[in-house]
């Protein structure tokens, strides 16, 4: 048996398999949490035209400070009707354009105004003034290939006039829970049996990463039955097994899979928990199998399947997304495998800082509701000292 993998000898392997599917057009308004596949660019200038950053006055900085009559009022929205001579004010709103001859704005609270005239200060060229163009030039990238769009993506790709993006295609993801002591929830439980909590689980993760899902019906530990569902769910992209993956006489999965064509790439990483981890390929379709303990099924997916579905998408950096952070407690080292150990995050003097739960069996999912962090405890001897520095996955 071959000695399982660390976990970066894994990811590395999962993602060199990973390679983005084709790319679509998607309209901007549905491209929340799409990657784009190809550099957006602005359609039109940002501010379109010369716009005023205060409510105030535009008027000439030659002219001031003084007394100058006020001779138009300039919604946003509504140009003034003609250009500003010299000694005159126009009012004008946040956002208004900026009337030609107008080469600053004074805002309202420094004026005085009465009868139609307003008395200025000295006011500077430029103040207050948004160039056209100065957030951005039409043609110019508003948002590189690679990135997962959010709503701040998506707010500057509508203020530049972009109406559709390249988007990398949603991948198509199987689901298959196995195993005969399952059972939905909701049912009565018979001796032995469970709720199954990793389809609802693992459709949420795959959800959440941009995957397009179909869960199949859960199977028992039946060799004809669970054949059917994994040659059903190897039509797919990506096919995402939990349970029957280890040595046991009831673990079916790799077996009818390598019947069944695939290829395994390797079995087993140096990871608790979730050491049994399968993945294989038959064609393009990418075959993961979790473990069946349901926080097993939680890791295994945040370090391997996650980036992948990311990786599928065109994602420039699919991940996973370590980030530094802080122990707030000992917490006691594995000596052959790295641990990810389900922490609450608080903030203290600007720095993460990771409190383990109590209860890190791997069959321990009611626990994992408590946790927003999974924290690396790199393999070794003895005891990570509270203090000290590690990264930590957020939990979604």
């Amino acid at each position: 048996m071959a000695e399982p993998l660390a976990i970066g000898e894994a990811l590395a392997r999962v993602l060199e398999h990973s390679r983005p599917l084709a790319n679509e057009e998607v309209p901007v308004a549905a491209a929340c949490g799409r990657v784009l596949a190809a550099p957006a660019l602005a359609a039109v200038d940002l501010p379109p035209f010369a716009s005023s950053a205060m409510d105030g006055f535009a008027l000439r900085a030659a002219d001031t400070p003084g007394s100058l009559p006020v001779v138009a009022r300039i919604a946003a929205g509504a140009p003034a009707g003609r250009a500003l001579a010299p000694g005159e004010a126009m009012a004008i709103s946040t956002g208004g354009v900026v009337p030609d001859g107008a080469d600053a704005v004074v805002q309202i609270e420094l004026v005085d105004e009465r009868n139609d005239v307003v008395d200025v200060p000295a006011v500077a060229a430029r103040d207050n003034v948004r160039p056209r163009g100065s957030d951005i030039r039409a043609g110019d990238e508003v948002v590189p290939a690679g990135l997962r769009l959010g709503p701040a993506q998506l707010g500057a790709l509508a203020a530049a006039g972009v109406t559709a993006v390249r988007c990398g295609r949603r991948p198509q993801v199987a689901l298959l829970a196995t195993g005969s002591e399952l059972r939905p929830a909701g049912e009565p439980l018979g001796p032995g049996e469970i709720y199954d909590s990793n389809t609802v689980m693992l459709e949420a993760q795959a959800r959440a990463a941009g995957a397009a899902v179909e869960t199949l019906p859960r199977v028992a530990d039946n060799e004809q039955a669970t054949r059917e569902a994994l040659a059903r769910g190897l039509a797919a992209d990506v096919l995402v097994t939990s349970g029957g993956v280890s040595v046991g006489v009831h673990d079916l999965v790799r077996r009818l899979e390598s019947e069944l064509g695939v290829e395994e790439v390797f079995w087993g990483v140096a990871v608790r928990p979730g050491r049994p981890l399968a993945f294989g390929l038959r064609g393009d379709t990418l075959v993961f199998g979790l473990p069946g303990n349901p926080v097993s099924s939680l890791v295994g997916f945040e370090l391997f399947v996650r980036p992948a579905l990311l990786a599928l998408q065109g994602a420039g950096d699919p991940g996973p997304p370590f980030r530094p952070g802080r122990l707030a407690t000992a917490v006691r080292r594995n000596k052959a495998r790295d641990s990810l150990v389900r922490a609450r995050s608080r903030t203290e003097n600007r720095v993460i800082a990771l409190e383990p739960l109590a209860g890190q069996e791997s069959h321990m999912i009611a626990r994992a509701a408590a946790a927003d962090a999974l924290v690396l405890v790199p393999r070794g001897e003895g005891e990570l000292a509270a203090g000290s520095t590690v990264e930590y996955l957020a939990l979604r």
